[in-house]
């Protein structure tokens, strides 16, 4: 293969990854988190897409700090697999409340992608070049 060189950069390619992906997590999650239980109670309103109809200013809280803490987590690559699990569901939810209203593709298209991503990096793990990798550095990442 033409590119098989390339094999040897394949953590600093995961740390690039992470680190981009992070923090526009982060910076997307953020305004969510800080916004207050109006807020809260609009984006956890989401949850009745899956017959949920209770607590919605708890689901928004938990779904803009899955996107904040979520994203702050990926960055230091520290319980990469856990905050990637909590991303990957706040963009299930995201994608199937989209598409319950019968939104066009470009309005879910992006939950989807990052949904694919997450759980991508929930089976790849975080790389060398994280937190988890050098506290657990026994462990292959």
């Amino acid at each position: 293969m033409v590119f098989r060189f390339l094999d040897k950069y394949r953590d600093a390619g995961l740390l690039i990854l992470r680190v981009g992906i992070g923090v526009m997590f982060a910076f997307h999650g953020y305004p969510k988190l800080t916004a207050g239980t109006e807020t809260w109670a609009i984006i956890g309103g989401s949850m009745k897409a899956l017959g949920v109809g209770f607590a919605p200013t708890a689901w928004g809280f938990m779904a803009a700090l899955s996107e904040c803490v979520g994203g702050i987590l990926l960055v230091l690559g520290f319980f990469t697999r856990p905050a990637c699990f909590f991303l990957l569901t706040t963009m299930i939810v995201a994608a199937i409340m989209h598409i319950g209203k019968g939104d066009p593709f470009l309005k879910y298209s992006h939950a989807m992608e990052s949904g694919i991503l997450f759980f991508s990096l929930i089976l790849i793990g975080p790389g060398k070049y994280s937190l988890d990798g050098q506290y657990r550095p026994g462990r292959r990442y």
